[in-house]
């Protein structure tokens, strides 16, 4: 039964994705819709990513220095360490998790709102292609978005980190040099290319689930939800996948 219900969705999932990508009927209204996504579900997130950025940076840098460290180890480590914690998953991966618990269960409710009141149908009365109309805007929104949010997360990690050495933590000399010891440019584009894919999985999820909402407005709270894990689940099984191939 639940895996007859997974195929089910999948195969509306993958009808929606059909309808979702055509060419839009008025550029000029798609070009104002995906401004105004971008602004709201990627502008809208700035802050929350820069402020956890910068203390997850300083926590990490402490922890490695207080945890880590010892009389064997090169102060540098502490810096070098914090850095490809950043890189590789922090940044990309989990800023994306919580991009899913923010972004993902707007597009839900918002989407599933215009279901159940009928907004959504009166759209496709008008012979408007729905699904291209509120469904790309949003995706291609935060598939733009969202790298920019990762390289502000990477930056504002590094400031939290340096904010240590005011605490007496480890002096800004160590911290650059680690920052700095074999650093590895492609690191940086594969956190970008995997929060793109992860970008995807959090707006086409979540607007399949809120596209979809039958009902009343009480299914409009369990599709934000069921967006929101499916989200979750699927950018941890991509993030396996996606480190194993561009590793």
């Amino acid at each position: 039964m639940i895996l007859q219900k997974s195929l089910s969705q999948f195969g509306e999932y993958i009808q929606l994705m059909g309808k979702t990508f055509q060419r839009p009927e008025r550029m000029r209204m798609f070009m104002r819709q995906y401004t105004k996504e971008m602004n709201a579900l990627g502008v809208g997130s700035i802050g929350i990513v820069l402020l956890i950025s910068f203390f997850i940076g300083a926590v990490i840098c402490i922890q490695m220095k207080v945890n880590v460290a010892s009389a064997w180890m090169p102060r540098f480590v502490t810096g070098y360490t914090t850095r490809e914690i950043m890189l590789l998953e922090f940044s990309s991966s989990i800023m994306c998790l919580i991009l899913a618990g923010k972004v993902g269960s707007n597009i839900a409710s918002e989407l599933g709102t215009m279901r159940v009141t009928q907004q959504i149908d009166a759209l496709e009365i008008m012979g408007v292609n729905s699904a291209s109309f509120l469904v790309l805007p949003k995706i291609l929104g935060l598939i733009t978005i969202v790298p920019c949010l990762v390289i502000f997360s990477y930056a504002m990690g590094m400031l939290g980190a340096y904010a240590t050495a005011l605490m007496g933590v480890l002096t800004p000399d160590d911290l650059t040099y680690g920052f700095l010891h074999d650093f590895n440019q492609w690191y940086v584009w594969m956190g970008i290319i995997k929060s793109i894919f992860f970008a995807f999985i959090i707006s086409s999820v979540s607007s399949y689930f809120g596209y979809s909402v039958k009902g009343g407005s009480l299914n409009v709270g369990k599709a934000s939800t069921n967006a929101v894990v499916s989200s979750s689940v699927l950018i941890l099984f991509a993030d396996i996948f996606l480190t194993q191939l561009l590793s």
